[in-house]
C-alpha cells in the first residue's frame, strides 16, 4: 500500500478476515472479563464482609432491605467498585509508559505480528487464572490484580493489533475495514455471551458438566471459557497475516534510547505534525471515557439499575447487536463524510444519553436498557472512526509507534474516568454518581475534538 496513495494494493480477503477474527476472539476478554460476567462478579456480595452480607439478607435483601443493614451493604459495594476503579487507573499508567517504546520497537525490528501473539498469550494466561478467584472476600485482591493485568497486556496487544489496519486496508477503505474489525468484536462477543449464559448462568444449578454456583465457581468456568474462546481466534492473524518490514533492520536500540526516540518523535509531530499531536490528545481524552463505558457499564447495570447477573448478559447480547450494526454503518459513512464527523456525533450522543441516566438512575431495568443501548449504538462509531482517523495521518513504517503514541497518550490520561469515577462514588457515598465521572471526561474530549483539523498523508 502507498502512502501517497498513487498505487493501491489490493490486500487479499483471508488477511483482512484473519486480522477481524482477533477481535471476534479476543471481545471474550472485553465482554466476559472487562464488562460484564467478572467485573460484576468481582464486586458483588461474595466478596463482601459475610457478617454485612447476612445483616442484609435478613433485612430482606435486594428491594426490601433498609437503614443500617442496607446502607452498610451499599457502602460495602460502592468501596469494592471504588477499588477496582483505582487498579484499572494503575494498570493505564503502566501501559502509557511503556506502550510508544514497544510499538516504536515492534517498527524498527519488525516483529509486530510476534509481539502481538506475546501479548495476548499473557491475556489469555490471565483470564484463565481467573478461575482461582474463589467467591470470598480474601480473594478479592488476586481478582483485581488479574483483572489489572488482563487491561495491560490487552491494550498491549491492542497497539499492534490496530497498527496492522494500514497492512490490511487501503486509504479508500480503512473506514470500513476498521468498521469491520470492531463489529467482528461486538458479534464475537454476542455468541460468546450466549454461549456463557446458556451453559453457565441462566437458570438454576448444576449447569454444563456439573458446574455450580458454590465459591463463584460458574463465573470461574466462564473465565477459562474466555481464554479457550480468545484462543483460538486469535491464532488466525497470527498465522495467515505477514509480520510488518523492519524499518531499521538489525539496528537494536536500548530501552533508554528508546525514549530518547520517543521524545524527539513527539518533538517532531508538535513541530511538523501538528494536528496528529492534537489529535492524540483529543482521542486521548475522550477515548478514556468511551473504555469507562465498557469497564463500568456492567457494575453500574447491576449495582445501580438492579440487572441481574443474567439480565445484564441479556443487555450485552442486545447491546453487543445495536453496536455491531453500529459501527458497522458507521464505518460506510466514514469513508463518505469523513472519521472526525463520525466522532463528533458519536460523542454528542453519548454524553446526552449519559446525562440521562444519570437523571434517570432509579429508572430500574427499564432506564437502563434505554440508555444503555443508545450508548452501545454510539460507543463503536467514535472507536472505529478515531482509529480509522489515525490510520490515515499514520506515516507509513511508522504506523506501530504512532499507535503506541495513541495508546500511551490515552492511558497518560487513563486515570481522569476511573479516578473520576471513584471520586464520585466516594464523595456521594452512591455508585450512580460515577456517571458523572464518565460523562465530564466524555464532554471533554468532544470539547477538545471540535476544533480539530487535519490533512490525511494516506
Amino acid at each position: 500500500m502507498s502512502s501517497t496513495g498513487a498505487v493501491e494494493v489490493k490486500v487479499p480477503r483471508k488477511q483482512v478476515i484473519s486480522w477481524a477474527l482477533w477481535d471476534w476472539g479476543t471481545s471474550a476478554f472485553s465482554v466476559l472479563i472487562t464488562t460484564f460476567v467478572f467485573a460484576r462478579y468481582i464486586v458483588s456480595s461474595y466478596f463482601i464482609d459475610p457478617k454485612i452480607v447476612a445483616a442484609y439478607e435478613a433485612a430482606g435483601g435486594e428491594g426490601q432491605a433498609t437503614g443500617t443493614a442496607l446502607t452498610n451493604f451499599q457502602a460495602a459495594e460502592a468501596n469494592l467498585t471504588s477499588w477496582v476503579g483505582w487498579a484499572l487507573a494503575i494498570g493505564g499508567v503502566a501501559v502509557a509508559v511503556i506502550a510508544p517504546v514497544v510499538g516504536q520497537r515492534t517498527d524498527a525490528g519488525g516483529k509486530r505480528k510476534l509481539w502481538l501473539g506475546i501479548n495476548t498469550g499473557i491475556v489469555i494466561a490471565a483470564t484463565a487464572a481467573m478461575f482461582f478467584v474463589e467467591g470470598t472476600p480474601q480473594f478479592f485482591a488476586l481478582g483485581i490484580v488479574l483483572l489489572t493485568i488482563g487491561n495491560v497486556f490487552y491494550e498491549m496487544a491492542n497497539v499492534n493489533y490496530n497498527a496492522m489496519l494500514l497492512q490490511v486496508s487501503t486509504p479508500k477503505n480503512m473506514g470500513r475495514i476498521s468498521g469491520f474489525g470492531w463489529g467482528m468484536g461486538y458479534f464475537g462477543g454476542i455468541v460468546v455471551l450466549l454461549i456463557a449464559l446458556v451453559g453457565f448462568i441462566l437458570g438454576d444449578p448444576p449447569y454444563w458438566f456439573g458446574v455450580t454456583t458454590d465459591g463463584g465457581m460458574n463465573i470461574r468456568v466462564v473465565a477459562v471459557f474466555g481464554a479457550l474462546w480468545a484462543l483460538a481466534f486469535s491464532l488466525p492473524v497470527l498465522l495467515n497475516v505477514p509480520e510488518n518490514i523492519a524499518t531499521h533492520p538489525g539496528k537494536k536500540a536500548g530501552i533508554i534510547e528508546s525514549y530518547k526516540i520517543l521524545f524527539r518523535k513527539i518533538a517532531d509531530l508538535y513541530k511538523n505534525s501538528r494536528p496528529t499531536f492534537y489529535f492524540l490528545l483529543a482521542s486521548a481524552v475522550f477515548r478514556d471515557g468511551l473504555a469507562a463505558v465498557f469497564a463500568f457499564g456492567g457494575i453500574l447495570a447491576g449495582t445501580v439499575f438492579g440487572l441481574s447477573f443474567t439480565e445484564v448478559i441479556l443487555f450485552a447480547i442486545g447491546g453487543n447487536l445495536v453496536a455491531g450494526i453500529g459501527v458497522l454503518f458507521s464505518g460506510w459513512i466514514d469513508d463518505k463524510i469523513g472519521s472526525k464527523r463520525v466522532i463528533v456525533i458519536a460523542l454528542i450522543g453519548l454524553v446526552l444519553t449519559g446525562i440521562g441516566l444519570f437523571i434517570f438512575h432509579d429508572g430500574g431495568a427499564t432506564a437502563f436498557w434505554i440508555g444503555g443501548l443508545m450508548l452501545t449504538f454510539f460507543v463503536g462509531p467514535a472507536q472505529a472512526s478515531a482509529r480509522a482517523f489515525l490510520g490515515h495521518l499514520a506515516p507509513e513504517g511508522e504506523e506501530g509507534e504512532i499507535f503506541g503514541l495513541y495508546a500511551t497518550t490515552g492511558r497518560a490520561v487513563s486515570f481522569l474516568a476511573p479516578t473520576l469515577f471513584a471520586i464520585f462514588v466516594s464523595a456521594f457515598g452512591a455508585t450512580y454518581f460515577g456517571i458523572l465521572g464518565i460523562v465530564i471526561v466524555l464532554l471533554a474530549g468532544l470539547l477538545l475534538m471540535i476544533p480539530l483539523r487535519a490533512k490525511f498523508i494516506r
